[in-house]
């Protein structure tokens, strides 16, 4: 009676929820199919109340009534489930209007990689074993054999729960692993014999939990009891950089520090504290305290905040890890409101005294006795070769094998690094006047401006390219079968020039290529073995490099010796009437020609 009722009832609500639109026969045939379908499943949930409910169909995640994924409102008194993901309500402050701008740490601080771990989106659902119950939760218990009962309790304000003709059992504060021998030991003293136990507990009642201080969003933040001190403050974005402290972190109950939390033993040691919080506990990121900055030298480049007690060499050391050839100790910062700066050996840095503020770099100052040189293009042997401080080439050349019909051994010459970067220098400080030149010109009429907009566009490509182009650094140090015994720099590569029979013919030329050397051939026969002069090739500068690295600078009427090995390059021709800038720009093609070995268009 009381489910045909029941569907009578639903037929009308669902008749007006739909009557509107339920016009066709089809529609009002679904209607009935759902009606049906209702009525069936209500027939399974009254036999099923009939039957009693058992603990191991409760769920151990029950959802509010009237919350679920259709995306309706909750009704009165209820609370949504579903998270804001960073909305914003109408009136609500955001960071960035409460928060003061922070630029980049250029160091920051030690231990502040911790909040960029997986503390709050990797945490388990389960119960932790060490869980220690708390009021709230819920517990299932089966008794079978002589006495049947089932049912879920749940723990009262007081700790307990309470079990007919058992009465009432304490599990305050008892871990999880232990409810069940508990429980059962309270049982077993009423039920001696034959009674089966089963006790488990379902739920963990989250808790509340205060995090305040220097944080990035202090607030009030749900968790376990048994979640990490980590978990909450990641929620609270972290410690403030500028303003909170990594080792000075108390935990409060009742306004009470019941434990205290420094992060530099959990990222050195891995200790960090076992706590089982409780509701309305606050975690309090106390002020930051003494900072010293390690800026070099280190393996742990960071800021670091350190207590009054370790203002020591020593302390910072352990943290900082010098690297492994560090010999003294750079020290910068204030004392007694005067500049100060120390620097001493690492042995005695150990026993000096810091003070909040202090710069120390860490600096490798042992004398180089030993350095590399490179050897490359045609030799035999070890490509690398190790020599004293103050070695000299002939040295170096003696203890190199070649064999004589392969390589070119009396035109060798240097590639060098101080070199190439002197070289960089001079190129780029061309190119900045060049820039400087080409936007600063005074414009005198608008025809002229738009003449200088296209020109101006024209320069910044070739500076943009030959910013690009870098320099070999070779170093001329053979001339008419003579090497000259020049003193060797850590780096260096001697080059032993292959033996060629062919001369490289390159830039602005038609068709780039190498061509067999000819005795009796003059420079303008290779250009035109190339194809000839391209429409931008200037036939007046023409770049001959040698084997040993020799620059020269023909017409193409000279009447120059060519020799196998040597490259012949033909620079572009600058148009004067097209660009102001000509004279700039000819003298860094010619710069990056010889610096490079490169013809830049």
């Amino acid at each position: 009676m009381r489910i045909s009722i029941w569907l009578t009832l639903a037929a009308l609500s669902l008749s007006c929820s739909v009557g509107v639109q339920a016009q066709t026969a089809e529609q009002i045939q679904q209607i009935q199919q759902q009606l049906s379908q209702r009525g069936t499943s209500s027939s399974v949930a009254a036999n099923a109340g009939n039957s009693g409910v058992s603990p191991v169909q409760l769920s151990a995640s029950p959802t509010l009534q009237g919350n679920s994924q259709t995306g309706t409102r909750p009704s009165s008194g209820q609370y949504s489930t579903q998270p804001r993901n960073g909305l914003v309500l109408p009136g609500e402050p955001t960071m960035e209007m409460v928060f003061p701008l922070q630029e980049a740490m250029e160091n920051p601080p030690f231990a502040a990689n911790l909040f960029v771990g997986g503390f709050e989106s990797e945490r388990t659902n389960s119960v932790n074993p060490n869980y220690l119950v708390a009021p709230g939760d819920q517990i299932s218990i089966w008794l079978w054999g002589a006495v049947d009962y089932s049912d879920v309790a749940t723990v009262d304000s007081q700790g307990n729960i309470f079990i007919p003709n058992i009465g009432p059992v304490n599990l305050l504060n008892v871990p999880s692993s232990q409810v069940n021998a508990t429980v059962t030991s309270s049982i077993k003293q009423v039920y001696t014999n034959d009674v089966n136990v089963y006790v488990n507990l379902l739920t963990a009642t989250p808790v509340s939990v205060y995090v305040s201080g220097p944080v990035l969003r202090p607030g009030q933040y749900a968790g376990q009891a048994t979640d990490s001190p980590l978990y909450f403050l990641k929620r609270a974005g972290g410690v403030d950089f500028l303003r909170g402290s990594f080792r000075n972190i108390d935990i409060l109950r009742a306004g009470k520090i019941v434990h205290s939390i420094d992060l530099y033993n959990f990222v050195t040691d891995g200790e960090l504290p076992a706590i089982s919080f409780q509701d309305k506990d606050v975690i309090l990121v106390r002020p930051i305290g003494p900072t010293i900055t390690v800026s070099e030298g280190a393996r742990n480049s960071f800021t670091f905040e350190l207590k009054p007690s370790d203002l020591t060499g020593e302390a910072l050391v352990d943290y900082a890890k010098p690297g492994d050839f560090i010999s003294h100790v750079s020290v910068s910062g204030l004392r007694d409101g005067a500049q100060f700066a120390r620097y001493a050996t690492l042995d005695n840095f150990s026993q000096f005294s810091l003070r909040p503020g202090d710069h120390v770099e860490f600096k490798n100052d042992y004398e180089v006795q030993i350095y590399p040189i490179n050897v490359a293009g045609s030799f035999r042997g070890a490509s690398r070769i190790m020599v004293s401080k103050g070695a000299r080439l002939h040295q170096v050349l003696s203890n190199i094998e070649i064999d004589p019909n392969l390589a070119d051994f009396n035109n060798v010459y240097l590639l060098r690094e101080s070199v190439a970067d002197q070289q960089q220098l001079i190129i780029n400080q061309a190119l900045d006047r060049l820039e400087r030149s080409i936007y600063t010109a005074p414009v005198r009429s608008t025809g002229e401006g738009s003449i200088r907009v296209q020109e101006a566009q024209l320069v910044t490509d070739f500076i943009a390219r030959a910013r690009q182009v870098k320099p070999l650094g070779k170093v001329i140090i053979a001339e008419n079968d003579n090497v000259a015994d020049i003193l060797l720099e850590e780096n260096d590569t001697i080059v032993v020039p292959a033996k060629t029979d062919l001369v490289h013919v390159g830039g602005e030329v038609l068709m780039p290529q190498s061509v067999v050397f000819n005795p009796d051939a003059q420079l303008s026969d290779y250009v035109a073995w190339a194809g000839g002069f391209s429409e931008r090739a200037n036939d007046a500068r023409i770049l001959v490099i040698r084997a040993n690295g020799m620059v020269d600078f023909y017409d193409v009427d000279d009447n120059t010796d060519v020799a196998a090995g040597d490259q012949v390059i033909v620079l572009p021709r600058v148009d004067a009437k097209t660009l102001q800038a000509v004279k700039d720009i000819t003298q860094i093609i010619y710069q990056i020609a010889v610096a490079a070995n490169v013809a830049l268009n």
